[in-house]
């Protein structure tokens, strides 16, 4: 389909666009993130699923002392409003298709916008060419497969850590590297930008196919930056202008717990001692790459710490569902196994509830509280290859405290079109998740811009957002598929109810910008 779309503005290379508007810096401030997640996101498997999309991972960054699902850092120029970072991995820069580009929408008491909005609103695309970003676009580099947000120097701007999964470190190729761009009172520059590669780049390893940012340590005052390879996630600290190699986590050789092929990074401060908590999610070999798993990792004053596997986690997000003061873990898992409920086969979204001893399931085995379109109150019917709670996202979007929970499914059928994709809100509260109030949505849901089509994708990322301050975070919802693969993102308004489709609208990368023909434009969302 044609989606609506804001602009038509196109664009031969992803230069950076700049504003003179200014905000004022604020201090460093415990926040923290919650994503999101990685839903469709690495199409390996999701192709292992039967699910034939591929987005990319969105990053889900936890920070200390954060109790408020609404506590985020993802504010680039301090002005205390949400910032939206996109990423267009397939995008042709500077002739070099899929070289990739990445956006950014910079909040406003009216929210984000696109170039030809009233009043007009601040956006930026940055590229390996834009002047100032190490590098050169490159075909395939894949430049903005993963995104995520965190304060990295400490200056109270939040910085954006941006994965290349395709770009080859000297002679090992599609070894991997993730450039930084840091935050200032006018919004990411690409002047200070930096790279960095692994610790010791391997052929394939493709470093940067899932990144997050949080402070997991009080070694330093400053977010750390955790970056996920094929074999586990190293971590990095900003300290005198560059970045250095810390730890590292190998969850392929896991002789405390089950070998994970990772694939997603997801953090939340699940236990409330002012450390982030990382975890790392993806299939296990364990049990043939049946279903997904969680490897979470404590943090502390000195580190990360492997302190439990979990069953589920293709797709992760955190936030304070029941307003407790800790961080919950939600976990998506799109193959089944024959001891999850009813509707699994269609996948399901699980809840780890958080507390002194970090994210713990039920009695007595230590299960999630499962959910799938087949529970009480959930809207629609599960179907095989749906891919429910293949992606996540957690904040609150009605205002009331508690964190609501989006659920993405972009293998669902809609009608006769398959894998068209759609969301899905379950709401938050004092006893944790419920369906009272649950919503879904998708392409052909009055007001929402566009109808249904085959393997758009819709949902295939999510960001739930407060763009506006005004205390309720908006859906932002990406299609990867979109237009044959241009992709595009929809925005969905928050009310005290929940989510409305009136006033939603969607916009490609084309609104922005930047070049829009088989972009995959939103393939990645920071959360």
């Amino acid at each position: 389909m044609t989606s609506t779309t804001i602009s038509t503005t196109a664009s031969t290379s992803a230069d950076t666009t700049t504003s003179t508007t200014t905000g004022t810096a604020r201090p460093h401030r415990s926040t923290r993130r919650t994503k999101t997640s990685a839903a469709v996101a690495a199409a390996s498997f999701l192709l292992l699923a039967g699910v034939g999309i591929a987005a990319a991972p969105a990053a889900l960054a936890g920070v200390p002392g954060g109790t408020s699902a609404a506590d985020r850092n993802s504010d680039f120029d301090g002005d205390g409003y949400d910032d939206v970072l996109i990423g267009a991995p397939d995008g042709t820069v500077s002739g070099k298709e899929g070289a990739g580009y990445v956006t950014v929408q910079y909040g406003a008491a009216n929210g984000i916008g696109v170039n030809n909005s009233v009043p007009k609103a601040r956006t930026a695309v940055f590229s390996q060419s834009t002047t100032g970003v190490p590098g050169s676009s490159e075909a395939y580099d894949s430049f903005g497969t993963s995104v995520a947000t965190g304060d990295l120097d400490g200056d109270g701007f939040d910085d954006a850590v941006i994965g290349a999964p395709g770009e080859d470190v000297g002679d090992a190729e599609n070894s991997g590297r993730v450039t930084v761009l840091f935050g200032s009172k006018t919004g990411l520059r690409a002047d200070r930008a930096l790279n960095l590669a692994a610790a010791s780049p391997q052929e394939g390893a493709r470093f940067g196919m899932s990144v997050t940012a949080a402070r997991f340590t009080g070694a330093t005052p400053a977010d750390v930056i955790a970056v996920l390879d094929s074999r586990g996630a190293q971590l990095f600290t900003y300290a005198g202008g560059e970045f250095g190699h810390t730890d590292s986590v190998d969850t392929t050789e896991h002789p405390a717990g089950t070998a994970i092929q990772p694939g997603y990074l997801t953090t939340g401060d699940y236990d409330s001692d002012g450390y982030a908590d990382l975890v790392i999610s993806g299939y296990s070999p364990d049990d043939g790459h049946k279903q997904g798993w969680s490897s979470v990792y404590a943090g502390g004053e000195s580190g990360v710490s492997h302190q439990r596997d979990l069953n589920g986690g293709l797709g992760t997000a955190s936030g304070d569902i029941n307003n407790d003061g800790y961080d919950d873990l939600v976990v998506g898992q799109i193959r089944t196994s024959d001891e999850q409920p009813q509707g699994a086969n269609g996948g399901l979204a699980g809840v780890y509830y958080g507390g002194d001893e970090g994210p713990v399931g039920q009695e007595p085995d230590n299960a999630p509280q499962w959910w799938t379109q087949d529970s009480p109150g959930v809207p629609g019917t599960a179907e095989e290859g749906d891919a429910w709670g293949g992606e996540l996202s957690v904040d609150d979007v009605d205002g009331d405290g508690y964190a609501d929970v989006a659920v993405g499914a972009a293998g669902e059928d809609v009608g006769t079109v398959r894998d068209a994709g759609a969301v899905w809100l379950l709401r938050g509260s004092a006893d944790g998740l419920t369906a009272t109030g649950a919503q879904s949505f998708d392409q052909n849901t009055a007001a929402v811009p566009g109808v249904v089509e085959e393997s758009d994708g819709w949902g295939g990322q999510l960001r739930l957002a407060d763009t506006d301050a005004d205390g309720r975070s908006e859906l932002i919802a990406a299609a990867p598929g979109e237009n044959t693969h241009d992709g595009a993102v929809w925005v969905l308004p928050a009310s005290t109810k929940g989510l409305v489709t009136d006033g939603s609208w969607s916009y490609g990368g084309a609104a922005l910008g930047a070049p829009a023909t088989d972009a995959a434009f939103g393939a990645s969302v920071d959360e």
